[in-house]
C-alpha cells in the first residue's frame, strides 16, 4: 500500500517494509531531483517500516546530510480529516458488520479484511507475519514519475 501512496503523492522515495531503504539510499533519489532543479522532495515513510518511524528517518538524513532542510508530517489526524466517499462508507459498514458477526460467532484473534471484494477473516498470527509482495511496475512508476 505504501508504494501506491508514494506514487499518488509524487514521492521521490518510499521507505516501506517490503523494500528496506536507509538514508544513504535516499540520497540517490533526492539527489536526482536536485540535479533536475527540484528544490524539494517527498519521501513517504510507511508506519512501522523502520524502527522509530519517520522521525528516525528524518534524524538519519539530518545526520548524514545537514545541507537538507528536513521537515516531517505525521499524517494520522490530517488523513482522518477528509470526507469519506460512498465507497469508503460502504466498505466501513461491511467490515463493521463482519467484525460484529465474528464477535457473535465467538471468533477471536482475527482480522477482518476484504479480498477480491469479499469479506475474509484472517488469523492475527498470519496477518502479522505475512508480507505482501509489491508490484514492480508500481514501484518503477514511482521512480520514473518523481524525476
Amino acid at each position: 500500500m505504501g508504494h501506491r501512496c508514494a506514487v499518488a503523492a509524487g514521492a521521490e522515495a518510499a521507505v516501506i517494509p517490503e523494500r528496506a531503504t536507509v538514508a544513504e539510499q535516499l540520497e540517490t533519489a533526492i539527489g536526482q531531483g536536485r540535479r533536475k532543479s527540484k528544490n524539494s522532495s517527498i519521501v513517504l515513510v510507511q508506519e512501522h517500516a523502520v524502527e522509530g518511524g519517520a522521525l528516525a528517518v528524518q534524524q538519519e538524513i539530518e545526520k548524514y546530510h545537514p545541507e537538507y532542510n528536513v521537515r516531517t508530517t505525521i499524517l494520522g489526524h490530517l488523513q482522518r480529516g477528509g470526507r469519506p466517499s460512498a465507497k469508503d462508507r460502504i466498505l466501513a459498514s461491511r467490515m463493521g458488520c463482519a467484525a460484529i458477526q465474528a464477535l457473535l460467532d465467538e471468533q477471536r484473534s482475527i482480522m477482518v479484511g476484504i479480498q477480491n471484494d469479499e469479506i475474509v477473516y484472517v488469523p492475527l498470527s498470519k496477518a502479522i507475519r505475512t508480507k505482501k509482495d509489491i508490484k514492480a511496475d508500481t514501484w518503477h512508476a514511482m521512480q520514473i514519475l518523481s524525476i
